[in-house]
C-alpha cells in the first residue's frame, strides 16, 4: 500500500516538478548577427516577417525569396521558447494565384480574426521586375500555420502601399499601416469587421518625412510606432512617435539606436508576456543586400526595448540577448564594453566602416560613440582575454592566424583559438596596457606609429612605442 501511495504521490507532483525545471531551464541564449537555423539545422527564412502567438507556441512569418530576390514562399515557423523555430509549412506560394508567379511579397503579417475565426495576411506586393505597383495584398486561412487562400492584391483607398505592419487594438479594431507616397508618408487604415478589407485611412503621419518598415505596438496606454528612413537596403537611423489614441496626434519622431540601428531595419516589435512580466522584442533584419548578398542571406538583429518614461524608449546593442519567454523577462548579454585609446595619436580601435564581415580590418579612427569602436575584453580565465566587437560580435583576430610581423589585426567569428586571445600588459608607471597575441607573442600595433585616421592595426613584435600602449575606458 506505501509502494502504490508514493507511486500515487509521485505521479502527483511529478509533472510540477518537471514544470518547475522547464521554467528555470527556459532561459535561452540568442546570438545576433547571423542566420537563425531551425530544428531540421536549416536557415530560418522568415525576413520581414512578423509573429503571432497561438496557445503556447510563437509563429513567425517571413519572405522566403528566389536567388534573384522574387517570391517563393511566405515561410511560417513556430516555437515555445523563441529560439527552436520548427519549420511548419510554406503558407503562401507562388502557385497560389497566377499574379504570383513572378512577384515580389514582403513583409507578411497575420492577424487573428476571433469574430470569423480566420487568420488574415496582409504583405506588400509587387511584379517581380519593379516597384511600380506598390499594393497590398491579402490571404487567409481557417489555421494558422495552414496554406493560406491568396485573396487578391490592390492599392487601399487608390494610395501607393509599400512596406506594412499590421496591428490589433484591445477593442478587436484591426489596423494596416503602411508607406505610401513613394514612401514619403505613413499611413494609417481601419480594417472591415473581417481584417480583409480597407475601411478608412485614420492617420497620415509625418508627411514628406520619408517613412518605411513600420512597427506598431501598444505598452500601457501609449501606441508606439517605429520606423526607419528610406536607403535601400542599407540601415540608417530608426525613429519612433507615440500617442495616447491611435486616431488621436501622435508626437513627432525620436531617434533610437545608434545612426544605422546597429546594422538593422525594423521588421516587427513582439510583445513577450510571461510570469514575470511583459517585455518587448525589436526583431529587425540586417539585410544580405547590403553586404552584397541576398535577402536569403539576410541575418537577424534581435534586441530589448527599454522604457525610460512611459512615452519613451530606448534600445542598447548587444552581440547576444537572453529570453525567458516563460517569465517574460529578456536581457542583453553581460558584458563591460571599452573603448581602446592608442596613445600616440589619442585615435581608438575601430573595426572600419561599421562592417559585420568576418576578416574586416581594425584602424585607428577619431574615437566618438559608434559600437564599432566598443570591445568586451571578456577574461577567459586563462591569463588571457578574448577582445569582442559590440556591434558585430565578431573578435578581434589576426589575419590567417599568421605569426608574422605585419599582419593585419581583423574580426573573425569568435572560435577560441589562440589567434584570438590577448594578454593584457600593463605598461609599468601609466594607466596603459598592450595587448599580446597569443599564437605569436606579438602587440597589437598602428602601422608605422602613425598618427592619421584609416591607418591599419597590425601585430609587430613587442617594444616600448607608444603605438603599442592602449587606454582602456569604459562606455556606456
Amino acid at each position: 500500500m506505501r509502494t502504490i501511495l508514493f507511486g500515487a504521490l509521485l505521479a502527483l507532483f511529478l509533472p510540477l516538478l518537471q514544470g518547475v525545471g522547464t521554467a528555470h531551464a527556459a532561459t535561452v541564449t540568442i546570438t545576433n548577427g547571423t542566420q537563425f537555423s531551425d530544428t531540421a539545422g536549416n536557415p530560418v527564412q522568415a525576413h520581414g516577417g512578423g509573429v503571432i502567438k497561438v496557445g503556447q507556441y510563437y509563429y513567425w512569418f517571413g519572405e522566403d525569396r528566389n536567388a534573384d530576390n522574387t517570391f517563393r514562399y511566405v515561410s511560417v515557423y513556430r516555437s515555445k521558447d523563441l529560439k527552436a523555430w520548427e519549420f511548419r509549412n510554406h503558407a503562401l506560394t507562388q502557385a497560389a494565384d497566377p499574379e504570383l508567379g513572378y512577384a515580389i511579397i514582403e513583409r507578411p503579417k497575420v492577424m487573428y480574426n476571433a469574430s470569423t475565426g480566420q487568420f488574415v495576411m496582409w504583405m506588400h506586393k509587387e511584379n517581380g521586375s519593379d516597384y511600380g505597383q506598390a499594393r497590398a495584398a491579402v490571404a487567409v486561412s481557417s489555421t494558422v500555420d495552414g496554406t493560406y487562400s491568396y485573396k487578391g492584391s490592390f492599392r487601399p483607398l487608390g494610395e501607393m502601399s509599400r512596406d506594412i505592419t499590421t496591428f490589433v487594438d484591445d477593442d478587436g479594431t484591426g489596423y494596416m499601416i503602411s508607406a505610401a507616397n513613394e514612401n514619403r508618408d505613413l499611413h494609417i487604415y481601419r480594417l472591415t469587421a473581417d481584417y480583409t478589407a480597407i475601411e478608412s485611412q485614420v492617420q497620415n503621419l509625418w508627411a514628406g518625412q520619408s517613412r518605411e518598415a513600420p512597427a506598431l505596438f501598444k505598452r500601457g496606454g501609449v501606441y508606439f510606432l517605429l520606423s526607419s528612413t528610406t536607403s535601400g537596403w542599407d540601415p540608417n537611423q530608426q525613429r519612433y512617435g507615440t500617442a495616447t489614441s491611435i486616431t488621436g496626434t501622435w508626437s513627432g519622431l525620436t531617434d533610437i539606436g545608434d545612426g544605422v540601428t546597429y546594422g538593422s531595419q525594423t521588421a516587427f516589435v513582439l510583445p513577450v508576456q510571461g510570469t514575470g512580466g511583459t517585455s518587448y522584442l525589436y526583431m529587425g533584419d540586417r539585410w544580405g543586400n547590403s553586404f552584397g548578398g541576398t535577402v536569403n542571406d539576410s541575418k537577424y538583429v534581435w534586441l530589448p526595448l527599454s522604457f525610460p518614461t512611459d512615452t519613451t524608449m530606448t534600445m542598447g546593442d548587444s552581440p547576444q540577448i537572453n529570453v525567458n519567454a516563460a517569465t517574460g523577462v529578456i536581457t542583453p548579454m553581460k558584458a563591460t564594453w571599452e573603448s581602446l585609446t592608442g596613445r600616440q595619436s589619442g585615435r581608438c580601435a575601430d573595426v572600419g566602416n561599421y562592417s559585420f564581415a568576418a576578416d574586416s580590418q581594425l584602424l585607428q579612427w577619431s574615437c566618438g560613440n559608434g559600437a564599432n569602436q566598443n570591445f568586451w575584453l571578456k577574461n577567459l580565465g586563462t591569463g588571457y582575454v578574448q577582445i569582442m566587437a559590440r556591434h558585430s560580435g565578431l573578435c578581434l583576430d589576426v589575419s590567417g592566424a599568421s605569426t608574422a610581423d605585419g599582419a593585419l589585426a581583423v574580426q573573425n567569428t569568435c572560435n577560441g583559438q589562440t589567434s584570438q586571445q590577448w594578454q593584457v600588459q600593463k605598461v609599468s608607471g601609466t594607466n596603459y596596457v598592450r595587448l599580446i597575441a597569443r599564437h605569436s607573442g606579438k602587440c597589437l600595433d598602428v602601422t608605422n606609429q602613425s598618427t592619421a585616421n584609416g591607418t591599419a592595426l597590425e601585430q609587430w613584435t613587442c617594444g616600448t612605442g607608444t603605438n603599442q600602449q592602449w587606454l582602456r575606458t569604459v562606455t556606456p
